[in-house]
């Protein structure tokens, strides 16, 4: 891939052989980012665990993603005047499943009520390839539609490794300020931790990096993240 000057410059302030420290490492993000938007600061782990399919959860960041998240509620009856005083930006029933079957999926979160599932579940060739398939364990299948709206709103976002076991995750934008975006990172690498599988073995997360959404990619000390936040 050919590089621009301002990249090519950018990368020579890094030390490619060096882990930095987490706080380090965010500073030299901020540096790095050479985009001219507000960009992303994304995070990548890899774990270590054979059973990849079975490392999967939410996770709520303190200060959010810094993104605007468009919530569609599945419901019926008294739940869709709950969802919509809840903040929900698109809700309904059988129409709005007529939609998305459609292939309209303009939305960034799906929230449904436990009797819309056998309903939405057909949704699953649209919402499942896009990673949008509501799931009880997520929290996404619920009653309680208020709690769901207001914990997507405030930046709860899903993770899951990809074949390689690696996990990707935007953890708030560059306009951030240094501590909230640490605080951010502490918190996805806490409860990584926290859902560690109890016959995971070795180190669990491999390795840390951090960089810009248009930046260097840093190294991070991953054992040293981990043994503070433990």
């Amino acid at each position: 891939m050919k590089r621009g000057k301002k990249y090519k410059a950018l990368y020579t302030k890094v030390d490619r052989t060096k882990l930095y420290n987490l706080e380090d490492a965010i500073g030299l993000a901020k540096e790095t980012s050479y985009s001219k938007f507000d960009g992303t600061l994304e995070i990548a782990t890899q774990v270590n665990y054979k059973s990849l399919q079975n490392v999967r959860g939410t996770i709520s960041l303190p200060h959010g993603t810094g993104k605007k998240v468009r919530v569609l509620v599945f419901c019926k009856g008294d739940k869709q005047n709950e969802a919509k005083a809840a903040g929900a930006d698109f809700v309904g029933d059988s129409d709005l499943i007529e939609k998305v079957a459609g292939g309209w999926t303009d939305f960034d979160a799906c929230v449904a009520t436990p009797d819309m599932m056998k309903d939405v579940g057909k949704l699953g060739p649209v919402l499942g390839r896009k990673g949008l398939m509501p799931k009880p364990k997520a929290g996404t299948v619920t009653n309680d539609v208020t709690k769901a709206i207001n914990e997507l709103k405030s930046g709860r976002v899903e993770y899951r490794p990809d074949k390689g076991g690696v996990i990707h995750l935007g953890v708030g934008k560059m306009s951030f300020d240094k501590i909230k975006l640490i605080d951010n990172v502490r918190a996805v690498i806490t409860a990584l931790m926290k859902d560690k599988p109890s016959d995971a073995k070795g180190d669990y997360l491999k390795n840390l990096a951090v960089s810009a959404t248009m930046g260097v990619g840093i190294k991070i000390d991953t054992k040293e993240v981990v043994n503070t936040v433990n």
